[in-house]
This record gives structure tokens, sequence and C-alpha cells, in this order.
């Protein structure tokens, strides 16, 4: 799939993460990030971990937990979306899927990190041609399974990026 998303496949904040993924085939993207996050992950120690940059952030366990919890939503939403489902879906409060990480070691995140992306891989590479470009929404957002795909993707470079200036700087 190398078709980016146009602007009127999404709306609200999901265009800062859709814009910032690179040229290329998604599931080529996503392939790629899991094998750089798995990586970063082998390297860390648990203390680096516990980390957190100033009170009140998540410590880095957090933000890798969080990366795959909101990983799960939006690949929840691309399922049903790209199965033609025209329910409306309700948003979620991120806040209230943190606690648990911090409890985790970095072993079971990267298991867990790894999962929830073979399984995004898994769906995208069964989708139908035409599925990809079905509309749904969830939070009061209307929004294509497409930029669903590249809101994963777009929300793990954030991510990413905050890993790298504020938690290994």
């Amino acid at each position: 799939m190398n078709q980016r998303p146009s602007e009127e496949e999404y709306a609200g904040g999901f265009g800062e993460y859709i814009r910032s993924v690179p040229e290329g085939n998604i599931i080529d993207i996503l392939l790629a990030q899991e094998k750089q996050m798995t990586e970063l992950l082998a390297s860390l120690t648990e203390s680096q971990g516990a980390y957190r940059y100033a009170e009140g952030k998540w410590t880095l366990k957090e933000v890798v937990g969080h990366i795959a919890d909101n990983e799960r939503v939006m690949a929840y939403r691309l399922l049903r979306f790209s199965r033609g489902d025209k329910t409306t879906l309700p948003g979620f409060d991120q806040e209230s899927f943190i606690p648990p990480f911090g409890n985790w070691t970095i072993a079971q995140l990267a298991e867990d990190y790894q999962a929830v992306r073979q399984s995004t891989i898994t769906l995208l590479r069964g989708l139908p041609a035409e599925a990809w470009s079905l509309k749904g929404t969830a939070n009061n957002i209307s929004i294509t399974a497409r930029a669903l795909a590249y809101v994963c993707a777009g929300h793990e470079l954030h991510h990413l990026a905050i890993i790298q200036n504020r938690y290994l700087s």
C-alpha cells in the first residue's frame, strides 16, 4: 500500500501524525519501525525504563506501553471501518490505560509491542484494495482505514522523537 491518505480521509489532530510518515509502503514502514523499536528496547536497562524526565510525565516504559495500546485502539477502529461497520465508536482516555506499565519489565513491553505490531501488519496485509478507503467515525472524527494505518506509524514516530530527545539524550 503506497497511497498516502488525502486530507479528505481524516480530520482533527491526526494530520500531524499522518504527515510525519515518510513516503513508501505503509506495511514496510511499520515493519521498519518494529525493528527499530525492538532494537531500542533491547538496549534499555530497567532503570532507563523507569525514568521520567519531569514530574507528572510518563516513564519511558509507560510511553512504550502507550504506543502499543494506542495502536491496539487504532487497529480495532481500522478493523471495524475496513469491514464496512458504520457504528460510531467512542474515544478513549489514554491516561486510564497507563497504570500497569510501571510494573512491567522492558522484556514484557517488547513482547507486547511486537505482538501488537504483528497483529496490525497481519490485518493490513489481509485488506482488500477497496477496504483501505472505507470510512468510519471514532471520537467524533471521520477517518478511513488507510488513514488509521498511517496514524499508527505517525504516532510512534511522534513518541520515538520524544524518547530520543527527553529520555535518552
